[in-house]
């Protein structure tokens, strides 16, 4: 894949979740276009109830995760032999970038004893560091940003800090008006 212009579109959603005792319970983070971060957390667990935040993200926190995917290679991968989905549970990766659009579907992969026996190791070795933490020094994609203090609800690049459910759920919604 070539260089990517800073103005290319740019699109992540990631799903992981399973229906079980505790009903639909899933974790999504959407990367749109216009710098919005969108974050769902659903847990029944104790009668949790629905986490939702949304928080646009500065242009070079934007550029940075167009730059991890674009390391990653993920966009030359292909799940046609990965893990369907089944009763434990499912994994879904969908990127726009430029001109380009993946859209992937696995089971939830437990360790990378899942991944080595696959019949693509390679490739779902690929998605598994992106989404499970070994992509962006040693972390997921969304963990390389944190919460800058000067801008409430906005995020900028920084020291890599694991952007987690505890600081998603400390975030100002963003003020109206504002980009």
């Amino acid at each position: 894949m070539g260089e990517m212009a800073e103005n290319d579109e740019f699109y992540l959603r990631y799903y992981v979740g399973h229906k079980g005792k505790f009903g639909h319970e899933f974790l999504e983070f959407e990367f749109r276009p216009d710098g919005k971060l969108r974050y769902a957390n659903n847990s029944n667990y104790k009668n949790d109830t629905m986490i939702r935040k949304e928080v646009f993200l500065t242009p070079s926190v934007l550029k940075e995760c167009r730059r991890i995917v674009a390391d990653s290679e993920i966009m030359k991968e292909d799940d046609n032999n990965w893990p369907e989905p089944d009763r434990v549970g499912r994994q879904e990766l969908e990127i726009v970038m430029g001109n380009e659009h993946i859209s992937f579907t696995t089971s939830k992969i437990g360790s990378l004893m899942d991944v080595q026996t696959s019949n693509d190791p390679e490739g779902l070795r690929i998605f598994y560091y992106l989404v499970q933490g070994k992509a962006a020094y040693n972390r997921p994609l969304w963990s390389s940003l944190s919460l800058d203090p000067m801008h409430s609800g906005n995020f900028s690049p920084g020291c890599l800090c694991l952007l987690n459910v505890e600081s998603l759920s400390n975030l100002k919604p963003q003020a109206k008006g504002l980009p």
